[in-house]
C-alpha cells in the first residue's frame, strides 16, 4: 500500500520539472481520425488533454475525421479516394465533410472535454483559416494533380484562438478552410494543425495516430526511430520509409519546425497516457521529430 503511494509521489516528482517548464505553454494536439474511432482511445487522450490544462498548459486540439468520413460516404454511394495520402474530396464529397466534421465529431470532442472538466468550445477551421486550391504536377507523368475541394493552408488567423485560450477554453478546430472567395474547403488535419501551431508559435505539436510512431519496417512495430531529424526525411521518403498517411505527417512537421514550433512528437493514442508519459517523463514515448542537433 506504502510502496504504491510511494511510486505515485514519484511519479509526480519525475514530472514536476516538466510541468514547471510547460506551465503556460501552448501545445497543438491532432487527434486523427483513426485514434478516434475508439471511444475509449479518443477519451484517453482527452483527458490527457485535460491533465495538461489543469497544470498550466495551453493545449489547442485539431481533429481530423478521416474513418467517419469514409465510412459515411459509402453509405451514400461515393467511394472514398485518396492520392499521396491526402482525400480527393468532391462537391458532394464537401457536403459529407462538412456535415461529420462540423455537426458530430468536433461538438462529441467539446462534450467529452467539458465532462473531464476542461472548459472547451468548438471553432470552425473555415473561419480562421485561408487555403488555395491543392494543386500538383506529378513530376514524373507531368499529370496535374487535382484533390477537388481540397485546400492548402496559408493565412492563419490565430485571434479567435487567443480569445478562446485567455478565456481559459481549449479550443477544438475543425479541419476546413476557406478560399479566397469564401468556399469552404477539406483540409488535412496534419496540415491544419501544422499551419495553426506554426502561425501560435507552439512549443509542441503532437499528432495522435494508431501505429507507435514512424517506422522503419511498417510490420514491425519495435522498428520504431525515436528521433527524426530534419535532415534524415528526404531520404526516409526516397526508401518509401515514411509514405502514405504519414507522408502528410512528416511534410507538415517539418515545415511547422521551420515556422518556429519547438518539438514535433508522432505518439499512438491507443497507448494510455501516451501524450502525458510523452511530454511528462524522462523517456517518452513516439517519435520526435527535430532540428539537425
Amino acid at each position: 500500500m506504502v510502496e504504491a503511494a510511494t511510486r505515485k509521489a514519484e511519479v509526480l516528482i519525475e514530472a514536476l520539472p516538466y510541468i514547471q517548464r510547460f506551465r503556460g505553454a501552448i501545445v497543438v494536439v491532432k487527434l486523427g481520425g483513426s485514434a478516434q474511432e475508439e471511444r475509449q482511445h479518443a477519451e484517453g487522450i482527452l483527458e490527457d488533454v485535460t491533465f495538461m490544462e489543469c497544470v498550466g498548459m495551453k493545449p489547442v486540439v485539431v481533429h481530423g475525421g478521416g474513418k467517419a468520413i469514409s465510412r459515411r460516404m459509402k453509405e451514400r454511394g461515393i467511394e472514398p479516394r485518396f492520392v499521396r495520402g491526402l482525400r480527393v474530396t468532391c462537391e458532394a464529397s464537401m457536403q459529407v465533410v462538412e456535415q461529420v466534421i462540423n455537426e458530430e465529431i468536433n461538438p462529441g470532442l467539446v462534450a467529452i472535454l467539458e465532462r473531464f472538466g476542461a472548459p472547451a468550445a468548438t471553432l470552425r477551421g473555415e473561419d480562421i483559416l485561408t487555403v488555395q486550391r491543392k494543386t500538383e504536377t506529378d513530376p514524373q507523368t507531368g499529370e496535374v494533380l487535382d484533390w477537388g475541394f481540397v485546400g492548402e493552408p496559408g493565412e492563419v488567423d490565430v485571434r479567435p484562438v487567443l480569445e478562446l485560450i485567455a478565456q481559459g477554453r481549449v479550443p477544438v478546430v475543425s479541419p476546413l478552410g476557406r478560399d479566397r472567395e469564401g468556399r469552404v474547403h477539406n483540409v488535412n488535419a496534419d496540415q491544419a494543425a501544422a499551419a495553426l501551431a506554426g502561425a501560435l508559435r507552439a512549443r509542441k505539436l503532437a499528432y495522435v495516430t494508431d501505429v507507435p510512431g514512424l517506422l522503419r519496417n511498417p510490420e514491425d512495430p519495435d522498428s520504431i526511430l525515436s528521433t527524426l531529424k530534419i535532415s534524415e526525411v528526404e531520404e526516409l521518403i526516397a526508401q518509401g520509409v515514411i509514405g502514405g498517411g504519414m507522408l502528410p505527417k512528416v511534410r507538415s512537421g517539418v515545415a511547422a519546425l521551420q515556422a518556429g514550433v519547438g518539438k514535433i512528437h508522432i505518439i499512438d493514442g491507443r497507448m494510455p497516457h501516451s501524450l502525458l508519459l510523452e511530454i511528462f517523463t524522462d523517456k517518452g514515448v513516439g517519435t520526435e521529430i527535430v532540428w539537425n542537433e
